[in-house]
């Protein structure tokens, strides 16, 4: 699991390209980014399944904040980013979140 950041030029936006490989993935039918900047939707539209059975999703978030942050594979488990700017406890699980900072 990883994330590329490329910040643009004319807008205070940073495109984020979420990454996560197939052996990450664990055979997964669909992974689903979910985090602050979709409220959380876990309807949110899946992750594009890529050639190689890993998921890639694109994001455009405003610069100079944080964004919390999970995948959820085939709509029952949770995973963690482990290449995270940071994390944080969630407050609902005992889990943390990962966090993107822009």
């Amino acid at each position: 699991m990883s994330f590329k950041k490329s910040y643009l030029k004319t807008k205070p936006i940073c495109k984020v390209t979420f990454k996560i490989t197939s052996e990450e993935a664990k055979k997964a039918r669909e992974v689903k980014l979910v985090g602050d900047f979709n409220t959380w939707d876990e309807a949110a539209k899946p992750m594009k399944r890529l050639k190689n059975g890993g998921f890639t999703q694109t994001v455009d978030l405003p610069v100079e904040q944080s964004y919390q942050f999970r995948y959820l594979i085939d709509d029952e488990a949770w995973e963690n980013d482990w290449n995270a700017d940071a994390y944080v406890p969630n407050g609902m699980s005992g889990d943390d979140n990962s966090v993107v900072q822009v």
